[in-house]
């Protein structure tokens, strides 16, 4: 992955980055299953400085993290996609895989708030999973 490029289902809104991601989780945190209306969400994790918006903006929606610190989730005003979420603590955005074009190759380096899992949550084979988040993250 050297320039990537992504974009909203309807297309109002686009961005690319350049570079490896520095995470790739899934997160089954409660915020998540309720913003995604599944039991996750799949996030690419990108350095704030390399993720750009090259086509229209994002409309924004504010809320605290487990930190205590904002995650801006960044959406498209018109189709409702959530493109990725400022992860304020971390200095990064939580990319939604999905958006990215090309993304049949992007696989989860670990699991995170696997607590907070539906029953019914299946996890991936292979794949680190963490009751909140591992300690490096901690």
């Amino acid at each position: 992955m050297s320039e990537n490029k992504g974009q909203c289902a309807c297309g109002s809104v686009e961005y690319s980055f350049e570079g490896e991601p520095i995470n790739t989780a899934f997160c089954y945190c409660k915020s998540c299953q309720i913003h995604t209306g599944s039991d996750k969400w799949f996030g690419v994790w990108v350095p704030k400085e390399k993720l750009a918006f090259t086509k229209g903006q994002p409309a924004l929606y504010t809320r605290l993290g487990d930190s205590g610190k904002e995650m801006i989730h960044q959406f498209c005003s018109q189709c409702g996609t959530t493109l990725c979420i400022d992860v304020t603590v971390g200095n990064f955005y939580s990319v939604s895989a999905s958006t990215i074009n090309n993304n049949h190759e992007l696989k989860p380096n670990m699991a995170i708030y696997t607590a907070s899992a539906p029953s019914w949550a299946v996890f991936p084979e292979g794949v680190p999973k963490y009751d909140v988040l591992p300690p490096e993250f901690s």
